[in-house]
């Protein structure tokens, strides 16, 4: 199959193995997505309970899902034809709404997060499927399947909003797993049969480019926080060994992902024989950790600038320690699935950060937080150096 653009056509043009770039209406709409981290973090921070963490988490889910569907919508379709730029400008708009609802998506506004969401992910289906009718029937088929799943999904995002606070959580964890459910069994759907891979005919250079600019997005909202939080505390000493911790902790992440794995990912689903079966684990699944992961740690990083000092409960200690141990884990599964080997660096971290657990008594909230910056530190230096003699090679370590 084919997706190759004619003048009539809402697809990009495909010249060969060349990358398509990203294009500023897509960087203009992950804007969206930036505002939408921050709404999670702080929702997070105010709810800092097991239901306050789950809740946080659907609502992860459901944000990074409709980003990655639009990105994969844009992945076939040209967002320098205006329809479609027009198309991913009404997202924009239900994004904001879904954005700004996300602190009492639980309580009030309930029926405005789903209603935005459901309105972008059929909206959008249904769009493409307009887009494609006549130009690429295999994938045509394709999103037909796609929007009936995500219609059933639909009706339990709707009947969560409008169901009280003891059912919405069922209901919309329901159609959470309905939407991740989907890609896995291919969209199979009565009459229509089940998706092949080679359906999803993407250009992974873009795809591996477009998530690793929502980890830039999830890192800035990271060094967003730490930067208002100091900005607005006296500059002791303490506060500012915090501010450094956190900005340390910030640029090891960056150096984790970006050093070795965004390079290699990209390189490795361009070449794939088959890199929409690639982009649905490495990319639409296993990015999830990540996200998650850098957000739980900029919710440890405002922790610790507010209170450093002291004794470290629970709740701080799980934050600290499950960031970073999160985002490793995001790491060497993405890597593994680009290299096809584990990262033994990323173990190694990731049994440093277990053996801290029985010692979070004698931390304070700061020493805790730089313990674990030091194992991201010390895992980012440890791939770079394994990696220099081979560098060529790009081997997993």
């Amino acid at each position: 199959m084919t997706l190759d653009a004619t003048s009539s056509s809402l697809l990009r043009a495909r010249q060969g193995h060349e990358h398509s770039r990203v294009t500023y209406v897509e960087l203009f709409f992950d804007l969206v997505f930036v505002f939408a981290v921050t709404q999670l973090s702080h929702a997070l921070l105010e709810h800092l309970t097991l239901g306050g963490l789950l809740q946080t988490t659907l609502l992860l889910m459901a944000v990074w899902w409709v980003w990655i569907y639009t990105s994969w919508v844009t992945n076939w379709l040209d967002p320098e034809r205006t329809p479609v730029r027009l198309m991913l400008f009404a997202l924009m708009l239900a994004g904001l709404v879904l954005s700004t609802s996300i602190p009492k998506a639980f309580d009030t506004r309930g029926l405005a997060f789903a209603g935005a969401f459901v309105f972008m992910q059929v909206g959008r289906s249904l769009f493409v499927l307009r887009a494609l009718k006549g130009h690429s029937p295999g994938n045509y088929r394709n999103f037909q399947r796609i929007t009936c799943w995500l219609a059933v999904s639909g009706v339990f995002w709707i009947a969560g909003a409008t169901a009280d606070a003891g059912w919405r959580l069922g209901l919309w964890a329901v159609a959470v797993a309905i939407e991740y459910i989907g890609p896995s069994l291919r969209f199979w759907t009565p009459g229509l049969g089940a998706s092949t891979t080679s359906d999803w005919n993407v250009e992974g250079g873009h795809l591996a480019e477009r998530c690793g600019l929502f980890i830039i997005i999830a890192l800035g909202e990271s060094i967003l926080v730490t930067g208002a939080k100091f900005g607005n505390l006296p500059w002791t000493s303490v506060a500012i060994a915090a501010f450094l911790t956190a900005f340390i902790g910030s640029v090891a992440m960056w150096w984790i992902y970006f050093n070795v794995g965004a390079e290699r990912g990209s390189r490795h689903i361009s070449r794939s024989s088959d890199p929409g079966r690639m982009a649905r684990l490495a990319y639409t699944y296993i990015h999830l950790p990540l996200v998650a992961g850098i957000i739980l740690v900029a919710v440890g990083d405002e922790l610790v600038l507010a209170h450093p000092g002291g004794h470290t409960d629970a709740k701080t200690a799980a934050i600290l320690l499950g960031g970073p141990a999160l985002y490793l884990f995001g790491n060497l599964l993405f890597k593994r699935t680009t290299a096809e080997r584990m990262a033994l660096s990323h173990l190694v971290g990731l049994a440093l950060l277990a053996l801290l657990l029985p010692a979070v008594g004698i931390f304070s909230p700061l020493g805790l937080s730089a313990a674990t910056t030091t194992v991201l530190v010390v895992v980012a230096i440890w791939e770079t150096l394994s990696l220099r003699p081979s560098r060529s090679h790009a081997p997993a370590t």
